[in-house]
């Protein structure tokens, strides 16, 4: 049987925890926490140091595991794919429940927000196979206006003092949210001539375009998967795209960037790159693997047609 919240429904409930001190972050998280060890589900916390001490501090002796957030933070499909390893061998051992209270790190609200808000979103339907019930954890004194509305939109409840559960005013179907027009903003280095651009490369000019421009800035293991990425993204957009296809790739000191454009309509699927879709089909598979590949990841829905932007090294 489940406990709490959660008890008598099936698959993830999934709650945002908003706090402005750390006795706000107490006041919700504690009941949780406590209720899930209480109950003897399998109960984790990832977040931020300083975070962790407080939960530490208030309950010294409470039996949950502790896991970094930069260690299962580091990029959305990556994340997907550890937690449903470490849920599906918590439900093997026999977990009617399992809880986690986590954070992102402080970087994802920054200019990789646009794929950690998709990730919120898509968790909804990635997790909806287990009994989970997670609490994800914002400061409101750090996380941005723009993100913080995304928060409300993307977790159908909000977790209040009390051990009270309150549904989200805002809250968006994942397809409904997945689905909307988002238009990143272009890294600094897009607004200077590209180093490369290309108008239906073969695959082999796209990957040789990227080991040219590596200046040895980067570590040989990331240019080697950048390369996988830009590779998936072009093949993608020649098979599922409308062609032309036109890629373009910038260099600085710290980051090598490259788009794909195409004049289709852009993947099916809104789930596409965070979850190996279906076969494999309209992209699904490519995208899933470019985007544990680079360390930011755009699609960009657009009057011309789709976009793909990857990022290799540090995005700006």
């Amino acid at each position: 049987m489940r406990s709490g919240a959660a008890a008598g429904l099936h698959g993830y409930f999934h709650e945002a925890l908003c706090f402005d001190s750390d006795e706000d972050l107490l006041a919700k998280a504690v009941p949780f926490l406590t209720g899930g060890v209480a109950a003897g589900e399998p109960t984790v916390v990832a977040l931020a140091e300083h975070h962790e001490d407080v939960i530490r501090a208030a309950l010294p002796d409470l039996d949950v595991t502790y896991i970094s957030e930069g260690a299962v933070y580091s990029r959305p499909a990556a994340t997907i794919r550890s937690y449903r390893k470490m849920l599906a061998g918590h439900v093997a051992g026999g977990a009617a429940q399992i809880r986690i209270l986590g954070e992102l790190t402080p970087v994802t609200l920054g200019v990789t927000w646009d794929w950690w808000a998709r990730y919120e979103s898509a968790i909804n339907h990635a997790y909806d196979d287990f009994p989970l019930w997670s609490m994800c954890a914002y400061d409101t004194r750090t996380t941005p206006t723009a993100a913080m509305a995304d928060v409300l939109r993307t977790h159908p409840r909000t977790a209040q003092p009390g051990d009270r559960h309150d549904p989200s005013d805002t809250f968006a179907d994942p397809i409904l949210f997945l689905s909307e027009p988002r238009h990143p903003a272009l890294d600094p280095l897009e607004h200077t001539a590209p180093l490369a651009d290309l108008v239906d490369p073969a695959l082999s000019d796209a990957r040789r375009a990227v080991r040219d421009a590596d200046r040895g800035h980067l570590p040989p293991d990331e240019v080697d998967d950048f390369i996988v990425a830009v590779s998936e993204a072009v093949a993608n957009a020649h098979k599922h795209g409308r062609g032309p296809v036109r890629m373009r790739l910038w260099t600085g000191p710290d980051r090598i960037v490259v788009s794909v454009t195409d004049a289709g309509a852009g993947p099916k699927d809104p789930f596409t790159g965070l979850m190996p879709t279906g076969d494999g089909a309209n992209g699904g598979l490519g995208l899933w693997i470019a985007h544990q590949s680079c360390n930011h990841v755009t699609l960009d829905r657009h009057a011309d047609g789709f976009t793909i932007r990857l990022t290799a090294g540090t995005p700006r």
